[in-house]
């Protein structure tokens, strides 16, 4: 068992008491642990009655009690989807807490160490616990997350089999990002997921206002489409081919570092909220070859509404790749979570799909739940 942490704020019973309202819910777990149940009681009228008879207060025996036992998997959902908020301070945390200025304090939680693959993928919280950095350092020997990164791995001896044994294994920063060049080139790594929207919808209208100008709507609507679907395959493509060529890479620290970039820094880090998307120039960079074949294969103004599908279906991918991520999703995207999560837990070697496992099927990559861990080489 390794120590890991999580910093969220430690709240008094008083003020979990003060969250006992429809709009306002809360409820602790085994006096420890504060979740926000709001959205559940919205989404879930028919048992917001009996959640808010304990709002406020500590909901652990009542998940046992005849009230939810009709609907034992619907309550534990209050558990896995709603917001873990901070922690239910003891007498001697709220003392602390009335001497200390922020009034959040660093809560140490035991936990199974998540570097190593599982058949059952690790509850939503647990992918927020902080990995001990220097545990981690001293068990793996690989990278040191409170240093520059890329300057470690440049400067590493690392064989490749080791290389990409560890960065496969995921760990977790806590809040914000990890330190990746140490320079001015630090804020032009990260990328809010809003900015792919923002970019790229415009170029989107562009190219598909030049082709309805000139096409009849049936046909243009048609190659949009189109341009969806190739856009899909292309997505599965580059994640297996290009993102995922880890066995076939050249024993070079240059090309570590330049693979860790582009792909490899996402599996070391996956829940990194800043670093998920790609970033416009590696888009560009990307998508021009792309471009060019596309205007090249078809006439103009049909390559204009067929690559207005393609980079459309790209903002999808880069939007749906951040929500299954990071966001709470409707229960028909549940299991598409599941998937993606699992290829960063489970099987790194399967599951390249983002936007859905169609190409997987096709391929025979599909990660089902009878699929196998990826094996570990290293301690």
């Amino acid at each position: 068992m390794s120590e890991e942490s999580k910093t969220l704020p430690l709240y008094p019973k008083a003020l979990l008491q003060q969250h006992n309202s429809k709009n306002d819910c809360w409820v602790s777990v085994n006096y420890r642990k504060i979740y926000d149940a709001t959205d559940f009681i919205r989404q879930n009228p028919s048992m917001s009655q009996a959640i808010l008879e304990y709002a406020g207060k500590d909901i652990a025996q009542a998940l046992k009690d005849k009230v939810f036992n009709k609907q034992t998997t619907a309550a534990y959902e209050i558990l896995k989807d709603s917001n873990l908020v901070g922690y239910l301070a003891t007498e001697e945390e709220e003392r602390k807490l009335l001497t200390n200025e922020k009034h959040t304090v660093e809560v140490k939680l035991c936990d199974s160490d998540l570097t190593k693959f599982v058949k059952v993928l690790p509850s939503e919280e647990k992918l927020l616990v902080r990995t001990d950095f220097r545990n981690d350092l001293q068990k793996h020997k690989f990278l040191d997350l409170n240093k520059p990164l890329l300057k470690q791995l440049w400067n590493s001896n690392f064989t490749r089999e080791f290389y990409i044994d560890q960065i496969h294994r995921p760990r977790h920063y806590g809040r914000g990002s990890a330190v990746l060049f140490g320079n001015f080139l630090e804020p032009l790594s990260k990328t809010a997921w809003w900015v792919v929207p923002m970019l790229w919808y415009p170029l989107v209208f562009y190219f598909l206002a030049k082709a309805a100008k000139n096409l009849s709507a049936p046909l243009v609507i048609a190659l949009f489409i189109f341009g969806i679907f190739v856009w899909t395959l292309v997505e599965y493509s580059l994640h297996r081919f290009l993102f995922h060529v880890d066995n076939h890479l050249p024993e070079s620290t240059v090309v570590f570092t330049l693979h860790f970039l582009l792909h490899g820094f996402h599996h070391y880090l996956p829940m990194d909220k800043y670093r998920l998307v790609l970033p416009p120039a590696l888009f560009i960079v990307l998508c021009t070859p792309i471009y060019k074949l596309v205007f090249l294969m078809f006439p103009y103004y049909w390559a204009c509404a067929g690559f207005a599908g393609g980079v459309f279906g790209y903002i999808g991918y880069d939007m749906t790749h951040y929500f299954l991520h990071h966001h709470k999703l409707p229960p028909f995207m549940r299991k598409l979570k599941k998937y993606h999560l699992e290829h960063h837990y489970k099987n790194y070697e399967l599951g390249y799909g983002v936007t859905s496992w169609f190409w997987d099927k096709v391929f025979g990559t599909y990660l089902g739940s009878d699929a196998p861990v990826a094996k570990m080489k290293y301690q």
